[in-house]
């Protein structure tokens, strides 16, 4: 995978100096929760994961590190999944690491940069997200990139203890994408 560029930010692919620093994230219950499940797993194990996962469609490793443009330095992370056997549907996932690169944008920019990618590299027609309804900042990172919400999952989601309902949000080429002229 070749490196994505926006205004501030650039996605590359992780390369092993950066797994220490992800699996702290990934480690980590502060940055995972409290709106996602937390599962801690090897050092060895999440390298693992790292190498042999990263071509499967429906992993949810991380596909890109997010880093600013005159920085260097992962911020966060991005990718993307096939949830679904059946349906053309892709989903994004995000989580901003670095605790100091948060409400700066720069999430928003880096989804941005990947679901333009996505809508440009492949036919898929939509590029979804959820996140837990208690989780707000998520909700207006996809909000403002033109996501719609599409539902509500009613109790899909256990972690913390209880069942919790998770937003669908949905965005499809012609939203995202400018039409392309004829000729």
């Amino acid at each position: 995978m070749t490196p994505l560029h926006g205004p501030s930010i650039r996605l590359r692919p992780p390369v092993p100096a950066d797994y220490p620093t992800l699996y702290s994230w990934f480690s980590d219950p502060e940055v995972v929760a409290p709106y996602d499940r937390f599962v801690s797993e090897t050092y060895e194990g999440f390298v693992h994961s790292m190498s042999d996962s990263i071509d499967d469609p429906t992993s949810l490793v991380p596909r890109f590190v997010v880093e600013r443009v005159d920085a260097p330095g992962p911020l966060g992370v991005v990718g993307y999944f096939s949830p679904h056997p059946v349906l053309e549907s892709i989903e994004v996932w995000y989580i901003m690491g670095d605790r100091a690169a948060r409400g700066h944008g720069f999430g928003r920019e880096a989804v941005g940069v990947l679901t333009d990618h996505l809508f440009r590299t492949t036919s898929v027609e939509r590029v979804g997200a959820t996140c837990d309804v208690e989780n707000v900042a998520s909700a207006r990172l996809v909000e403002g990139l033109g996501f719609r919400r599409e539902g509500t999952l009613r109790g899909a989601f256990y972690h913390h203890g209880r069942w919790h309902d998770v937003f669908l949000f949905g965005i499809t080429r012609g939203e995202r994408l400018p039409p392309v002229a004829p000729g």
